[in-house]
């Protein structure tokens, strides 16, 4: 839990560095700091779940060409 906290931390410190440096601006680097991780929380489940199914694919194809061997 510490390593996903550290992480948050630093996902929100570069996310409002860069856009305070890009606009200048306090309220929108704070607002793309907090907008931007969530967004990418949501995008990151949909990703792994497709991801899983590539992979079981993969293994599917694997056990297939095992069977056709024997």
């Amino acid at each position: 839990m510490k390593k996903t906290m550290t992480f948050a931390v630093l996902h929100f410190t570069v996310a409002f560095t860069v856009t305070y440096l890009l606009t200048g601006s306090i309220v929108i680097g704070g607002t793309v700091a907090l907008v931007e991780p969530a967004v990418n929380t949501f995008v990151f489940y949909f990703h792994e779940k497709v991801w899983k199914k590539i992979e079981a694919g993969k293994v599917e194809k694997k056990m297939s060409g095992i069977h056709s061997v024997c």
